[in-house]
């Protein structure tokens, strides 16, 4: 649909291929340039709902089938919240176990975001007068291209950790809140290295060209470039290069700018402190603060819900459906299932950038130093972590011990509440309980893309993709055509690697 009015046509993109889930995206263009967005979430599920009045341990069955590509970071949340409400720890291995299992999927994520739903857009036709398109084309054309030849075999080949760890995925039952509940020998364990190991190598031959600490220990924007000039130089061929020319070539570090604030949970916990800290990055203030969870607040001011009059913690939540239509009187604003999470009032930004900037990585806190939050630099991010996570699997491997446990058995009680904080792939991942009477009597969860793709709240203040839209640029045939879909758009909301079906769990 397009409607024109003083020059500005309100256009609807999508729904949108190669997206997890049903996504659409409601743009004003003046000239060849996006002026507003709206980003709308238009399926309800109502998996909240569904776990109100179970066993709390009923939450371990449900919850994966939130998702099934990022089961086990439900499942994470869920025990993590079961956990705190029974007051257990679990065991070293359990959490070792569950780290690597958490990386696998994550890790996973990663690589198939890169290859087969982001790098292919730059094979479209549209692309087609560039100079870099024919190469980019070959590699990277969905289906056909031969990186998906390279990238399917090594991410099914690092899926067999999954089921050595886990029994299966996605939808494992083996993540539990006092650890894991399969455990392994020591046959199991040297599978594992070489299945991390494995992976590796497809790393560091075909996606960096070099080695997995080469890449971690890049410290500035300046390195980052040095490198790849004398990559070059060596005529050494990888997809991060291939990534980086076209990242050059199209500006993408000056397309889809937030607010630059930036959040994390933290996540992979160990004896000493989690692989990655938890806090927030105002990159605009160069402010860095604690998490503060209590300060945390779901709006619903533009959302399809009703029966919660102000923004509310989660603890506090409440999922009610509304009619899913918008009110023809003008009472309620809503325009999408997702409602509108907030940190102290303020709309963040979650995910690999995110997680690496408030980890304080120096090549990714340069790189926001100078351009913010942005394409490039989301994606980055998000490579960098491929090689920061397996280094890190290896050591978690290695410190298996076969013959102790893998779970602590624990007691719940018959009322409390409990919170699960932990990142996913694509971000901050939080689930919030109550139970009653031995019961769930409520169940909240936030999203990373709820987070991220979430429509205004009540202070009229865009989510972050909404604002990351405006002024996305249209190409001169997308302006000729009164294209639906400009690249810059796709570009722009896939950077954040949107999971819909979590969004509106």
């Amino acid at each position: 649909m397009s409607e024109t009015v003083s020059g500005t046509s309100r256009r609807i993109a999508g729904p949108f291929n190669r997206v997890e889930g049903d996504l659409e995206i409601q743009i004003d263009v003046t000239g060849d340039r996006v002026s507003k967005a709206w980003v709308v979430s238009p399926l309800y599920r109502g998996f909240e709902q569904i776990l109100q009045g179970k066993d709390p341990m009923d939450a371990l069955v449900y919850v994966p089938r939130i998702c099934g590509i990022c089961s086990v970071a439900q499942s994470v949340a869920a025990a993590s919240a079961i956990a705190d409400l029974a007051g257990v720890t679990p065991t070293q291995n359990g959490q070792l176990a569950t780290n690597l299992i958490l990386a696998n999927e994550n890790l996973t994520d990663h690589l198939t975001h890169f290859y087969l739903f982001f790098m292919p857009d730059f094979a479209r036709a549209t692309y087609a007068s560039e100079p870099w398109y024919p190469a980019a084309a070959e590699r990277f054309k969905s289906q056909t291209g031969t990186a998906t030849r390279d990238a399917l075999p090594a991410r099914a080949e690092f899926l067999h950790l999954m089921g050595l760890l886990a029994g299966k995925w996605p939808h494992s039952l083996a993540l539990q809140p006092g650890g894991t509940s399969k455990g392994i020998d020591s046959s199991d364990k040297a599978r594992l290295l070489g299945i991390i190991f494995g992976f590796r190598r497809f790393l560091e031959t075909t996606l960096f060209g070099d080695s997995l600490e080469t890449i971690a220990t890049l410290d500035s924007a300046q390195a980052l470039f040095s490198w790849n000039e004398q990559q070059a130089q060596k005529q050494t061929q990888s997809d991060f290069r291939h990534f980086l020319l076209i990242a050059d070539q199209l500006a993408l570090s000056e397309l889809g700018r937030s607010h630059d604030r930036f959040m994390s949970y933290g996540v992979y916990p160990t004896e000493a402190h989690p692989l990655f800290a938890s806090g927030l990055v105002d990159a605009g203030r160069n402010h860095r603060s604690a998490l503060n969870q209590k300060v945390i607040t779901e709006d619903i001011s533009h959302s399809w819900m009703t029966d919660q009059p102000q923004p509310s913690h989660p603890f506090n939540g409440i999922t009610h459906p509304g009619s899913g239509v918008a009110d023809p009187n003008g009472k309620h604003a809503g325009y999408s299932w997702c409602k509108s999470p907030r940190h102290d009032g303020k709309a963040v930004e979650v995910g690999a950038l995110a997680r690496q900037l408030v980890n304080g990585h120096p090549l990714i806190a340069d790189l926001v130093a100078q351009s913010g939050g942005n394409v490039r630099n989301r994606v980055i991010a998000r490579l960098l972590e491929l090689a920061l996570v397996v280094i890190e699997m290896e050591k978690w491997a290695r410190a298996l011990e076969p013959k102790a446990p893998f779970c602590n058995q624990i007691k719940l009680p018959d009322e409390g509440q409990g919170m699960g904080l932990m990142e996913a792939a694509r971000g901050s991942l939080g689930h919030w309980l109550t139970v009653k009477r031995g019961r769930i009597s409520n169940y909240q969860i936030i999203a990373p893309t709820t987070w991220n793709f979430s429509p205004r709240d009540q202070e009229h203040q865009p989510g972050a993709l909404e604002l990351a839209l405006e002024g996305a640029p249209l190409r001169a045939d997308e302006v000729a055509a009164n294209s639906r879909d400009p690249v810059a758009v796709q570009h722009i909301l896939r950077s954040f690697d949107p999971c819909m079906v979590c969004t509106v769990h």
